[in-house]
């Protein structure tokens, strides 16, 4: 599993050199560091590093960010969306998935982690006294990098937990396809805080998920999160549509449930892969032997190529079916799926992206008992 100690170089602006995020980095064994002065300088590095042969992922930027670090999912149009709340902490990741969107999303070179996160806290203490009382909002920090591939150094995951844990009605969620919570688990008030895993079956964790840890790894690391007292997570998303790979998503499903008491899971998402149309040309630069693309598929009504609709509601239906035989605790939703295909699964869908929301909010207080006053 790649981890920190796997980047090569760190950057960082020389007039935050005292901050205690960036002095954490500075204090690694391995890394070369050098600073930068503005904008001009720190391009002239990367481009330098790029030069000497360092990847994206050994590269790692800190700086400042200046834009708004809480919001809503801004989703896709024509399909059902959850409005789970983000905080931005940083851009691109350790991992060196084939799936991953961020390779046509962003065109910056090096992994990002910002330094001011003070600020992000203060922006979730901010919305949770303005929010509606009567509902539970899920806020995660996955959603443009790993939750928890460095937090051991950042000490953001102890951070937003620690201030989140009063928050009754907040349900922190950091996401990960590492298995290095260790550092979290000895927090003694850890309110609503849920740590989630993205799963996959090992043939495509093998194939598509490099650097990333195992799914036994991944397992065993929720189990610990649970014997410490966290709710846990899970995403099977994306999903990727191979011979057999019905029955290996099954057997995943019950490898989970033996690992964790489905009573401490809160929530699974189901999603199958799903790209933007230019998505297949930053892919295959990146990975020129990829078969990802090469699926039979058809714009949906975002816009986005996905497989065949019979296909994906046959997946659904059997992996809906499956964590059911285990536990009726968890919320089970469709990530990114037009009203017809939630119909043919679920046998209901949701007139607007709120009362998919409402409902889980309900579902979460009935089901786990999280006060919201």
């Amino acid at each position: 599993m790649n981890t920190v100690r796997d980047i090569k170089l760190v950057v960082y602006d020389r007039a935050e050199r005292a901050l205690p995020l960036v002095r954490s980095f500075l204090a690694l064994e391995g890394p070369r560091a050098a600073s930068y002065a503005n904008e001009a300088e720190l391009g002239a590095m990367l481009a330098r590093a790029r030069d000497e042969g360092l990847t994206s992922k050994q590269v790692l930027v800190l700086k400042r960010f200046l834009g708004r670090f809480f919001q809503v999912c801004p989703g896709s149009a024509n399909v059902t969306c959850c409005r789970y709340r983000l905080i931005n902490t940083g851009f691109n990741c350790l991992f060196n998935c084939t799936y991953c969107y961020l390779s046509s999303y962003l065109n910056s070179f090096g992994i990002v982690q910002f330094t001011n996160l003070d600020a992000a806290l203060d922006e979730l203490a901010s919305f949770q006294r303005s929010a509606d009382t009567s509902m539970v909002y899920r806020v995660g920090t996955g959603e443009f990098t790993d939750s928890l591939m460095m937090d051991e150094v950042t000490g953001f995951g102890r951070a937003i937990v620690s201030r989140a844990a009063t928050m009754r009605n907040v349900m922190i969620e950091l996401k990960t396809k590492s298995s290095r919570i260790d550092h979290l688990l000895d927090i003694r008030e850890k309110g609503n805080a849920v740590l989630a895993w993205s799963l996959n079956t090992p043939r495509a964790i093998a194939r598509y998920e490099e650097g990333a840890a195992g799914l036994d790894e991944r397992l065993d690391a929720a189990a610990r999160a649970v014997r410490a007292g966290y709710f846990v997570a899970f995403h099977f998303d994306p999903m990727i549509l191979y011979p057999g790979c019905e029955e290996e998503y099954e057997r995943v499903a019950d490898s989970l449930f033996r690992a964790v008491d489905g009573q401490r899971v809160v929530w699974i998402s189901l999603g199958c892969f799903r790209h933007s149309a230019g998505f297949r040309e930053s892919l295959r630069e990146a990975f020129p032997d990829e078969d990802l693309t090469l699926a039979e598929m058809f714009p949906g009504p975002d816009g986005k190529l996905r497989y065949l609709a019979p296909r994906r509601k046959a997946l659904f239906r059997r992996m809906l079916a499956r964590i059911r035989a285990h536990s009726s605790a968890p919320y089970v939703y469709l990530c990114m799926e037009p009203r017809h295909v939630w119909e043919d699964v679920f046998g209901r869908s949701f007139e607007s992206n709120e009362e998919l929301e409402a409902d889980m909010s309900g579902h979460l207080i009935r089901t786990f008992g999280v006060s919201v006053r």
